[in-house]
């Protein structure tokens, strides 16, 4: 008997390895019709793996302070071995994790699987969406740069729109009347351990969810596509005669991580200053105030949309109704049917939505 062999006999003897793989991954089965956009979440692990491991090694050497920040990432880039490629990742990476979480939540909408009984997981995942756009803005000023100081300075500024606490919220998220070390202090905190922990509780609670409910059916290729659960009892949705999870989509989702990394790396090598705008690489000086200071291309739409309201309290308004209505779907579309063509108003609004939030973070772009 090899070593392995005598290894995984110890364990199974003791925990019962075995069974427990039998039981999460060839007994593990998925509907017959499954397709490549649920391989997105698997994706997003992935990436947000990606992300925990080169942050931790940025962490080695990056130094949280306002006199020094900008000076150690040079360093990085520079002087650290392979730490341009660290960083690159990094940056890279957290703008890709942005755009495959969006496309996961986009294919949710569309084949109906946030409806019942899986509120909690649209829950779950819309603030896992939340934590995500957090994370990565208070990771854009770590580098201190004219362009993170600046993005900062405008981001918490329209917090002082809301009436009554607007400038004591300012100054929370500041830690003070203007960006400065103690802002630094407080966003370095928030996204190296607040905000990450916040995300694998979220994570945890996710699989959680998807492992008592059981995955949902595609709608496309079914004849009664409407959903089925009475909400009179629990029930798990099993799919007799479907497909096992390994060997069969585990060859799924490694062949959509690879996908996704070959383009991940394809802009770090070919393309890594794509998110990297030239304000980006001047150390901040809060005395000069750069002629055009734009967001990440994920908040764009939140940028343009300001601009567009006569005050960006009614701006923020907006933004805070839309998201509360997209938080509260499940509970506001109650229609049992899931397949997208056989809801025409739900297609034509969420295709509408879509499009007006690209419209807008092109608007913004080049405003």
């Amino acid at each position: 008997m090899s070593i392995p062999e005598k290894i995984y006999r110890w364990l199974d003897v003791r925990i019962g390895v075995g069974e427990l793989a039998e039981k999460e991954l060839t007994g593990y089965h998925l509907p017959v019709t499954i397709n490549v956009w649920y391989s997105l979440g698997s994706v997003l692990l992935f990436s947000l793996a990606l992300q925990v491991v080169t942050g931790i090694l940025l962490l080695v050497y990056y130094v949280p302070d306002a006199d020094k920040a900008f000076a150690s990432v040079t360093a990085i880039m520079n002087d650290v071995p392979f730490g341009w490629l660290i960083r690159m990742c990094h940056a890279v990476g957290s703008n890709m994790m942005v755009a495959v979480l969006l496309l996961h939540m986009f294919s949710v909408l569309f084949m109906g699987s946030y409806k019942r009984p899986r509120e909690l997981s649209w829950l779950s995942g819309f603030i896992l969406l939340n934590m995500v756009m957090g994370i990565s803005l208070t990771g854009y000023l770590l580098p201190w740069s004219q362009l993170s100081f600046w993005a900062t300075t405008v981001a918490t500024n329209s917090a002082g729109a809301i009436p009554l606490i607007g400038d004591e919220l300012v100054q929370f998220l500041r830690g003070g009347r203007l960006v400065g070390p103690y802002t630094l202090g407080r966003f370095f905190a928030l996204h190296v351990a607040v905000i990450p922990l916040g995300i694998a509780l979220l994570v945890g609670v996710h699989l959680f969810l998807l492992k008592r409910i059981g995955i949902s059916a595609p709608p496309s290729g079914q004849k009664d596509s409407r959903v089925r659960w009475k909400g009179d009892s629990y029930r798990y949705e099993e799919h007799p005669g479907g497909i096992p999870f390994y060997p069969n989509y585990v060859v799924q989702d490694m062949s959509s991580i690879c996908f996704y990394l070959a383009l991940f790396l394809l802009v770090v090598f070919f393309d890594p200053y794509i998110f990297f705008p030239k304000d980006a690489f001047i150390p901040a000086n809060p005395f000069q105030t750069p002629a055009h200071i734009k967001p990440e291309w994920y908040f764009l739409p939140n940028y343009q949309t300001l601009k567009i309201f006569p005050s960006e309290f009614m701006g923020l308004m907006a933004q805070g109704l839309a998201m509360t209505f997209l938080a509260l779907l499940p509970f506001v579309d109650r229609n049992p049917e899931r397949h997208p063509l056989k809801r025409p108003l739900f297609l034509a609004c969420a295709i509408g939505g879509i499009l007006l939030w690209i419209g807008l973070m092109i608007w913004g772009h080049y405003s």
